[in-house]
Order: structure tokens, then sequence, then C-alpha cells
């Protein structure tokens, strides 16, 4: 308790002393950082991966870090910052833009760390000198504004706590989509896309191809991590599947790098995309595995990196599409970087780095040199008759970035000098206070950025702070000494004017596959149209079979997930991938079945005219003359017209056919069965007549009472089939429920009651003329006509009673054939069982067509 006592009150006594005693801010810390300067009205700060720091000193959290020592010195960062310093140089000899003010630099090496980054950034934030006695803090910052870090990592935790402070910073390399949360980082600005347009660009390559089935191998770090996750969301959008997705180790791990190597050999996918910037070590497992076959796409990260185009890596890398930063052009860069020089100034030790490395020499006193046995540098070394990443201008790319990054703040100032005091944006209408200038107002002006390079690229940030999204689409291609080279073969611009987003040269496409021709990447292979999607069981969506439509289903489009229904009068093609209007079936004279009903009809047409005709000319026989001959030849014009009924169910069905067929038929059965009911009855009567008891029987049967029965009997039909069509009547009907593949055209009904009534009606006129004939069938007589007409009801009873279920059993057309063979059967088994035999007597027996021969067991009983 003592203790803590203690220490609160010593720490209020040393904040008290500092607050009252010193009138001035003392510079804490001063990191040792390399890099170049240059003093101006603004000064610009800049932060680049110039070299590499391989190993961190030990922290043993009880004594002070010893600070990092950088290696590995990075030729192609250097032209960048570089550029950088071009481009200030430009703008200060440029009249137009930024006149009377000067433009100054403070460049540092980040060692491609975050710690050092992090201490570059303070130490630009807060400057460099030793105190500070303006406690107002008037003037200008110390930097008005930074460009970079190019790292995502560094990027993210630079702008986390710079963002405070609204110091704008200008990434040309960082690509983390996180960093377009404008609550989080509200003044970073970046002139390369974010990963969110880099994955929709990689996105635009693999849709154009059809390749649905990918790897995904990502670094462990921001840059990978996001944009890993984008990629998945972008693949879900686009309908493709990740068939598996591999986080590439740190510190390459080698039992890390085996399995993921195994994960790559045994997966189905065809195509992987990487986004990392340190590949050499599963490249070099996989070629010791001799795993190729596989297209890579690369992230803008390793592109066009150098490290992996040399002939080893060919075999394996040859034909990779990738996605690089827009490539532009920088007039007089090229004379700046070699016409550079070192000086003396402490604050351009980078210069000194670079010369050294460039010329191997040092920048030592003799004897140091003379005991190391190397050369000094004079300073003065050509670097026109070198040939590095340094000086090789044809590929700028980063360098460009960079190059736009300066005029992006360097147009923000202008702007901001620009404005007329009472018309600003601020406060009041106010401006900016050019000697007091704060970076919040220069953010506010960096945002609004609008200019177009010498190049031709336009410049400006949307509202999260990200450049416009173009890429250059890149291939490795294969040189003639076993080396690669990557070359341009399309570009991504999303905001191209065209619309089309994705543009490449097929023809200029190098394919490490045989034959020559992109490779397959699917989980399954399309399913043609005429069929649908079905998603396997615990498999991801682009693995699925392809079924087969469903009847009266159809799909015309490739990977459909549905079949849609056919309309009603449509009906699938052959190959389910269309509809077709419907074959409308019916009944027709040109159809087999037609054409045979038609003639069995026509020909039971003729035997009743023939039948007629033998009658009519052997009126006046016995056999014609008995049991009245009138009823005789009405049963046979009721016959004929029971045939000729059934032409009115062939053909197309029309609306007097529909409303014709079932009267017709009706009126012709009852008109037949009435007939031969009065014959029945007239037969019974002449034989009750003959006795005693019954001679008045036939009183009650003579011509006129035999017209009469059967008028009556056959007007009660024509009044059936009268209501019947006057309340509902039958119409023609296309039914698509018989066949499903086929328009049954038929006749509705209309009324089920009243075609039931016209049917029963005939029914039980049968019946009756079938119990009288059976009653009469004993009657003594040679030539007893009752039996035949009984028989003759059997067959009418039996065809009909049969016709029931086959005709609500039988589809389509068929059902109005079942009808046309029940009305032919009867009419025919009528005809037949009542006329043929009297015909066998008149054409074959004449001389038994005599009363004396009918008449003959009445004789023998006398």
């Amino acid at each position: 308790m003592w203790i803590t006592l203690n220490i609160c009150l010593y720490l209020s006594f040393n904040y008290i002393t500092a607050t009252f005693i010193s009138d001035s801010c003392q510079l804490q810390r001063r990191f040792k950082l390399n890099g170049m300067y240059q003093v101006g009205d603004f000064i610009i700060g800049g932060l680049f991966e110039v070299q590499h720091l391989k190993v961190f000193p030990e922290l043993t959290f009880r004594t002070e870090p010893e600070l990092p020592q950088c290696e590995e010195f990075y030729m192609a960062s250097f032209q960048q910052a570089l550029t950088m310093v071009f481009a200030i140089n430009e703008i200060n000899n440029n009249n137009d833009l930024l006149s009377n003010i000067m433009l100054g630099y403070q460049i540092y090496d980040n060692c491609l760390r975050l710690g050092v980054a992090f201490r570059a950034a303070i130490s630009l934030a807060s400057g460099t000198e030793e105190y500070f006695s303006d406690l107002n803090c008037t003037g200008p910052p110390p930097v008005i504004g930074i460009v970079g870090d190019p790292g995502s990592s560094q990027s993210i935790a630079i702008s986390s706590v710079l963002g405070l402070f609204r110091v704008p910073m200008v990434s040309y390399y960082a690509t983390c989509s996180c960093l377009s949360d404008r609550k989080k980082y509200p003044s970073f600005f970046r002139t390369i896309p974010s990963d969110a347009f880099q994955v929709r660009a990689m996105v635009q390559i693999l849709r154009h191809f059809g390749w649905t089935w990918v790897g995904l191998l990502y670094s462990d770090d921001d840059y990978g991590i996001y944009a890993a996750q984008s990629f998945q969301q972008e693949m879900q959008l686009f309908g493709g599947c990740v068939a598996f997705s591999e986080i590439l180790p740190y510190d390459n791990n080698h039992r890390d790098i085996h399995r993921i190597v195994g994960v790559i050999e045994t997966s189905t996918a065809k195509v992987v995309v990487a986004f990392s910037t340190d590949l050499s070590s599963l490249m070099d497992e996989l070629l010791s595995q001799n795993v190729t076959g596989r297209q890579w796409i690369a992230s803008e990260a390793w592109t066009t990196t150098p490290v992996l185009q040399t002939p080893q890596y060919l075999p394996l890398l040859g034909g990779t599409l990738g996605i690089a930063i827009r490539r532009g052009q920088i007039q007089g860069l090229h004379d700046f970087l070699i016409h550079l020089h070192p000086d003396n100034n402490p604050k351009n030790s980078t210069i000194k780095i670079f010369w050294e490395k460039m010329f191997g020499c040092k920048f030592e006193s003799v004897d140091e040199q003379q005991e190391q046995g190397g050369t000094k540098c004079s300073g003065h070394e050509d670097l026109s008759s070198t040939e590095t990443a340094y000086n090789d201008v044809s590929e700028l790319r980063a360098s460009y970035n960079v190059y736009k990054a300066v005029y992006a703040l360097a147009h923000a100032i202008h702007d901001l000098m620009q404005c007329e005091e009472g018309r600003g944006p601020f406060s009041g209408n106010s401006c900016a206070d050019i000697t007091n200038l704060k970076p919040w107002q220069l953010v506010h002006y960096l945002q609004k950025v609008n200019f177009t390079t010498g190049f031709g690229d336009r410049v400006s940030f949307d509202e999260n702070g990200d450049a416009l999204a173009i890429y250059d689409v890149m291939n490795w291609h294969p040189r003639s000494d076993g080396s690669i080279v990557v070359r341009t073969v399309g570009v991504v611009d999303e905001g191209a004017t065209t619309g089309k987003v994705l543009t490449l040269d097929e023809n200029a496409l190098y394919w490490n596959f045989e034959p020559k021709k992109p490779p397959q990447s699917v989980c399954s292979e399309s399913c043609p149209p005429g069929t649908r999607r079905a998603r396997r069981k615990g498999f991801p969506v682009c693995c699925f079979d392809c079924l087969p439509c469903g009847d009266g289903e159809i799909s015309n489009t490739t990977n459909s997930p549905e079949c849609v229904m056919c309309p009603d009068e449509f009906w699938p093609s052959p190959e389910n991938d269309h509809c077709v209007p419907k074959e409308v079936e019916f009944l027709s004279y040109e159809d087999p079945l037609g054409i045979s009903l038609t003639t069995a009809s026509l020909l039971g047409t003729s035997f009743c005219a023939l039948v007629m005709v033998i009658f009519a000319h052997h009126r006046k026989t016995p056999v014609v003359r008995a049991n009245n001959s009138e009823l005789s030849f009405l049963l046979l014009l009721s016959l004929k017209l029971c045939f000729l009924c059934v032409l009115l169910f062939i053909g197309r069905p029309q609306l007097w056919t529909c409303q014709l067929r079932h009267a017709v038929f009706g009126i012709s059965f009852v008109l037949c069965i009435s007939s031969i009911l009065v014959k029945t009855m007239v037969v019974i009567a002449v034989f009750k007549s003959s006795r005693p008891e019954g001679k008045s029987a036939i009183k009650w049967f003579g011509s006129a009472q035999q017209r009469g029965t059967v008028l009556a009997l056959t007007s009660t039909q024509v009044a059936i089939c009268t209501v019947w069509l006057s309340t509902a009547s039958p119409t023609p009907h296309k039914n698509n429920h018989y066949i499903r593949s086929k328009i049954v055209y038929e006749c509705a009904i209309g009324s089920v009651a009243g075609f039931s009534v016209l049917l029963g009606y005939i029914g039980l006129l049968a019946a009756v003329s079938f119990l009288l004939a059976f009653m009469a069938r004993k009657l003594p007589d040679n030539f007893n006509e009752a039996k035949f007409i009984t028989f003759s009801m059997l067959i009418f009873c039996a065809v009909w009673i049969t016709f029931v279920p086959a005709y609500v059993s039988s589809p389509g057309k068929y059902a109005v054939a079942v009808e046309i063979f029940a009305i032919l059967a009867s009419s025919f088994g009528l005809l037949v069982a009542i006329f043929a035999p009297k015909c066998y007597l008149i054409i074959l027996h004449p001389e038994r067509n005599t009363k004396k021969s009918i008449m003959g067991r009445s004789t023998q009983n006398k």
C-alpha cells in the first residue's frame, strides 16, 4: 500500500514539475532509420520497403532492445522511393501546380517489418527536432501527408493511430479490403484497388473460363486472411465453390507445407488461387513431389515477382494467370534514376546503402577498405552501365501508383490553396489557413481529388478512399532459355464504358497443358438442357447430379436448378429442352381404327339396304308378311340409322356433331328396340288369340296400335334428348387428363344425368323386350320369331353391359371407339339374329317359304 502511494506521489510531482518548469516539448526518443530527405514548404512523408529485416533483436523485456539492422536491399522498392522523389521534383518545376510552393520529402525505410514501419510513421508525425517551443502548435505539421505504407498490416496499425489525428495516408500497395472502413480509417486513401476489387477481378477470370471448382491458398496475415474471406464470398455469389482452403504457414514450417502439398495433389480441383507474397517454399515442395498439372491464379502480390520466374518453376507455373497493378509510363524517370548520385547528408543514408549494394563498394576510410580488401565508393560510378530492377522502367506498376499518390496529395494542396474566403468548405464558409494548416483539412480536399495523369489514367477516390478498379491480366509464358516472361493478355476494368469488365486476348494465352487449351475444373460436369441439378448431400453446391426433367417439364438452360412446367396445351420435346404444341388426338377418318369402324358402319348400312331390297322383292311371301312386315321395314330403317350414327362419332368434334351423336344414337336405338318390343308383343298376342280365352287380345294390337306404340316410345326418347340438349348440351372439349402428352379432343357429355337417363331408357326397353321374348320362346310354331328376338336381345344386353366398364377404362379416342364398337356390335347382333334366318329361307330354301310350311306344326296337331 505504501509502495503504491509513493509511486503515485512521485509521478504526480514529476508531472507538475514538467508543467510549470518546462516551456518546450522535448523529443523523447530518436529512432535509427534509413531514409532520404529534402527540405520544403510542405513535407510529404514516405514509407517504403527498401530493405528486409530478417532477424529481430532478442526481446527479453529486461533490457532495452537493440536497434534492428536491415538487410537484403530491394532494387525495385528503391526505384519506388525514387519515383516519389522524382514526382516531387517534377511538381516543384511545374508552374501550373503549386506555384510558389516548394514540396519537400522525408522518406523512411520500413525494412518490411511492422515495428520498424510504426517507428518511422511516428517519427514522420512527430518530427525529428530535439525541442519544440511553440506550444500553440502553429505552422504546418511535420508532414502534410504520408505516401505509404505498402503493407496492409503496417497500414492498418499506422492508420489506426494517425487516423485519430486525421493525418492523410495514401498507400500505393496496401490492398486489404478492411482498410475501406471509413469509421476505423477515416484518413486512409490508396491508389491501388482494394482486395475486394482484386477478388472480383480474379473471379471474373474464373467465370470466363467456367472454373467453378478451385483451391484456395492464402498467407497468414491481414492481406491473405481478408482476401480469402472476400474471395469465398464472391465465389458464392458467382456460384462457384472452394474445394479446399489452406493457410500458408508464416514460418514456412516444412510439416505444414508437406500437408498442403498433399491436399493439392489429392484434390480434384485443377485450378488453385493463391493470395501470398511468399510461395517459394511451397513451390519447391510441389516440384520435389512432382505435383504438376495445375492452373495457378496469382494475386497481384506475386503476379510479377521475379523470384518464381526461373526455369526450374516452368513445368509448375507455366501458363499462370494473374492480375497485376495497372502498368503506366512516367516520362523522364529513367534519366532521373541513372543520374542519381550520393551526397554527404546523413538524412540520405538510403542512397549510400543503395550505392554500396549496386557497385559492391564502401563509403569507408581507406585503411578500413584495405583491411577488408574491398574498394571505396567514389560516388561518381556510372548507373547507366548497370541493368537491374532499379533502372528497369518497362513495367512501372507499383512505381506508377507512387507517382499517382504524390500527385494526389499535390492536387489536394493545390485545391486547398485555391479556396476563396467566404466560399470555403469549413465552418462559416471559411478556408484553411495555409500558415496553420491542419491535416484534417487536407483530407477534405484529398477526398475530392480528380485529375488525369500524363499516361491518360484518371485518378480519384470513392467514398471509402479506394481508387478506380483497373488491373492488367498477366500470363506466364516460356522464354527460349527456359525462363518465364510475364506478358499482358487482357485488362479488368470495372469502370469500362462498354460495360465489358473483362477483356482477354485469347490468342495470346499460353496454356501449360496438352492440348494447349484451358483445363476443366468443375466438381460436376454441367447439366445440359433437359435436366436439372440435384445437389449431392454433404457436398458443396458445385457438386451435383443431373436428373432428367419429369413429365411435362423442361429446362432450356445449362445447369438449370429447376425444371419448369410447360403450358397446358404444350408438351416437352424429346430432349426436354423446349415446349412444343401437344398432339391433338381424336378418332379421325384417316386413322386406321377410324377407317375400320367407318368401313364396318357402311358395311352394316349396306347389309340393311340389301335386306330391305330382299324383303321388298318378297314382300308377299309368308315369311315377310308374318308378324307385320311394316314393323320389319321400320326395324331395318332404324338399324340403318344405328349404323349411320357411328359416322357422327368419327372426325374432329364440333358443336353440332357433339349435340347430334348421342341424340341420334339414342333415338335410333329406341326406334329399333321399340319396333322389336312391338313385334314381340304381336307374336304373343297372335298366339294368345288362337286360344278361346284370348281371342280379344289381337284387337289391341292392330296396325294403328303398333305404330302408335312405336311412336309413343320413340317420342319419350326424343323428349329426353330435347331436355338434355337444352339444359346441358354436349360440347367439344380438350382433355389433358387422359394422356398428359396429348390433347384428347372429345365431346363432353354436359350432363351425366341426361346421358344416364338416355342409356337407362334404352336399357329398360331392351330388358322388357328380352323378358317378353324369353316368355314366348316356346310358343308352337315352325318359325317362332320370339326365339330369334330372345337371342338378339341377349346379344344386345351382353354388349351394352360389357360396354360400361370398357368405356370407363379406355383413354382418349379409344373410349369413342369402344362406344362405336358397342353400337356396331349390337346393331349387327340384331340384324343377324332377326333377319338372317328369314333371308336364309327366302334365298336358299324358297320351298319352305309357304304358309303351310310355317304353320306345319299346327297342321300336324290337327
